[in-house]
């Protein structure tokens, strides 16, 4: 047992002395127009990630008008005024980069990363989203279309596809969080153009983004190319809408049994929690690796290895701007009852609750995190993401080099104080999903 922790004990200490050592430095600025700018430089490979994060996600649509978000992620590819319709991923693809883009409950990010010499590429596609997207009927038209098959695809037609959509819709019954990205076809093929266009000018305008660049760059190239692409767009002029509705803490526990095409039953079970600048936020992460981090993580070793009860488990809080929900989940075993299957997972959970761990597994968890602050950090991309990310939901892009810190601050007993404040039964929704009959 000694040798064990003395072993952890090291790991941790390389880890830190690892994350210390490799301080990621950034020069930061914002423009006339609002936009804000991020520069990386990173000179240890060719490569350049060029990114765009918009505040914007599902949760500042209208009820009746969701899903406009992830559909202006799609629309967005359309092309511009000097971009021909599907020339934008040609003209990445061509100079060798790679593109994508994402959408959550909170922002909305596209990325490029390409050789370093194509820097100003990136730069000018980017700048020709921001200043004038292609909105026409011909590409709402065609990505009405892509997104209702997205949707069929990986929601309507997926065994347990609509977890997510469920249990945000009975874990919310005032904040915009009730819908998720994927948001409602109807709405979106009930939305005129004039509607698209208006979206467009409020949300994905300068001063309501983060352009955040990481890897083989001169710093004062950069800049200059910024300027030239970047500082011409203008500010824009509306208000940029933000929802200040609060949910209502719960006090009662939230149950639904969902019919579902699926071989196997499952359990979900979410609970709410702060959102993710709250100081708690960082011991709930930790708690989702002690519950299932890993084959040796006490979720996956009851259910699945010593009771048999389970065939996959999993968990992870929902990183959102506002209180949000951590989601632990079980398929089980065939023939094993759902019931009992929710009572292992709620045993492990109480186990949390009154048991302090011990040091090595402590010192695992903290080992398990500092191995994944640097993974995160270790790509461009990755780099990238996180600077925006910090700079726009914590207002500290210094966290890259210091949120760390954030996390071996936790200790034990805080590990036990979270799970007794925020997973209760009173607190949380339960979701059975079970095979449906077919007729």
């Amino acid at each position: 047992m000694k040798n064990k922790l003395f072993t952890c004990l090291l790991l941790g200490a390389s880890f830190l002395a690892q994350a210390q050592s490799n301080k990621i430095d950034f020069t930061e600025y914002t423009l006339d127009n609002g936009l804000h700018v991020i520069l990386q430089p990173d000179k240890s490979t060719p490569i350049v990630a060029v990114s765009v994060m918009y505040h914007v996600g599902s949760k500042n649509e209208q009820s009746n008008r969701t899903g406009f978000a992830h559909f202006f992620e799609h629309l967005m590819f359309e092309g511009s005024d000097n971009i021909k319709r599907g020339e934008y991923v040609n003209l990445v693809q061509t100079a060798g980069g790679t593109l994508n883009a994402n959408t959550t409950q909170d922002r909305t990010y596209y990325y490029e990363v390409l050789p370093s010499n194509q820097l100003a590429l990136g730069l000018w596609l980017e700048s020709e989203r921001m200043r004038s997207a292609k909105i026409d009927e011909a590409g709402v038209e065609t990505q009405r279309n892509v997104i209702k098959e997205e949707k069929k695809e990986r929601i309507d037609n997926q065994p347990y596809g609509t977890i997510q959509e469920k249990t945000f819709a009975n874990a919310f019954s005032e904040h915009p969080y009730r819908w998720v990205p994927i948001g409602s076809a109807q709405y979106i093929d009930q939305a005129s153009l004039s509607e698209f266009v208006d979206f467009y000018k409020t949300f994905y305008v300068p001063n309501n983004a983060t352009l955040s660049i990481a890897g083989d760059i001169d710093i004062t190239q950069a800049k200059e190319l910024i300027q030239k692409y970047f500082a011409v767009i203008p500010k824009g002029t509306k208000e940029i809408p933000r929802p200040t509705v609060k949910e209502q803490p719960k006090t009662q526990e939230v149950r639904e049994i969902v019919f579902d095409n699926v071989q196997l039953p499952a359990v979900v079970q979410a609970y709410h929690i702060p959102e993710q600048t709250n100081p708690d936020y960082y011991a709930i992460t930790m708690l989702t690796n002690l519950l299932t981090g890993g084959e040796s993580a006490r979720l996956n070793k009851a259910l699945i290895d010593q009771q048999q009860k389970a065939v996959y488990v999993g968990s992870f809080p929902m990183q959102l701007e506002d209180p949000g929900l951590f989601l632990a989940f079980a398929v089980a075993n065939a023939g094993v009852n759902i019931d009992e299957v929710e009572r292992s997972m709620d045993a492990e959970i109480d186990r949390v609750k009154k048991e302090q761990i011990s040091e090595v597994e402590f010192q695992k968890l903290r080992n398990q995190i500092e191995n994944t602050f640097v993974q995160n950090n270790f790509t461009v991309a990755g780099r990238a993401e996180q600077l925006a990310t910090y700079h726009l939901f914590y207002n500290n892009t210094n966290l890259i080099n210091t949120e760390l810190q954030n996390f071996l601050k936790v200790t034990k007993g805080d590990l036990a104080r979270v799970a007794n404040q925020y997973f209760t039964r009173e607190n949380r929704v339960v979701l059975h999903y079970i095979p449906k009959v077919n007729n």
